[in-house]
């Protein structure tokens, strides 16, 4: 397995609000809310929408240390994913991912339900579907399912298998920061990097720029 976390030197806290102020907080606990009194993960991640959009559209409350690139992340090209919220138990998790002008993220998926919205700088998102049953761990078929320009403001959710297997662009002058809300530990579950041209599929852990992942931490994903 790939693990593309290098980990600078950080605080004690890895857990529970790493950045804390209303906004966020406000989202959490709405998240929370919804997810004791809506069963249904299509209708919960619908009723999330305005509470996230709103997240997107307030201004001044992401520190500006994580909406930098990151040079020394083990992802690559600059990419920085700094946490900004993680439920101990791995149930839920908030953070930035900034992408250097011209940068892309490889072909990935996230392995759980959530929202992902461009909050600076603007994406080109491409969407992969699988062509193959994905009874073998190690191959892939893919092909294009869709591919859009995702603007400041603008954001899109994911309900896997559905759209979970995408890789982005930065296509803005600057780098862009997109905001992710995923119902596990993203960065530190163990996810799959996927080579679209010969299908082979590489387990990785990308981890996060500020916040450590736990040995023991390649948690089962709660799709």
């Amino acid at each position: 397995m790939c693990d593309f976390g290098k980990h600078h030197d950080h605080g004690p806290q890895d857990f529970g609000f790493l950045v804390d102020v209303p906004e966020i907080r406000t989202l959490i606990d709405e998240t929370r809310r919804l997810t004791r009194e809506i069963t249904d993960t299509a209708a919960r991640v619908e009723a999330l929408r305005p509470a996230f959009g709103k997240l997107l559209a307030a201004d001044g409350w992401l520190p500006k240390e994580y909406g930098e690139p990151d040079l020394k992340s083990g992802m690559g090209g600059g990419i920085g994913q700094y946490a900004l919220y993680r439920a101990e138990d791995g149930s839920l998790c908030l953070f930035s991912l900034v992408i250097p002008a011209g940068s892309e993220t490889p072909i990935h998926d996230h392995l759980a339900w959530g929202l992902i919205g461009v909050y600076r700088g603007m994406q080109d998102e491409t969407v992969y579907r699988r062509l193959d049953d994905g009874r073998d761990e190690s191959k892939a078929n893919l092909e294009v399912a869709r591919t859009q320009t995702v603007k400041r403001g603008q954001f899109y959710t994911l309900l896997p298998p559905l759209d979970d297997i995408h890789y982005v662009k930065t296509v803005s002058k600057t780098p862009s920061i997109s905001i992710h809300l995923l119902a596990n530990d993203t960065a530190c579950v163990t996810r799959h990097r996927f080579d679209a041209a010969n299908g082979v599929i590489t387990p990785f852990r990308s981890g996060y720029s500020n916040a450590k992942c736990t040995d023991a931490e390649s948690r089962t994903s709660r799709i």
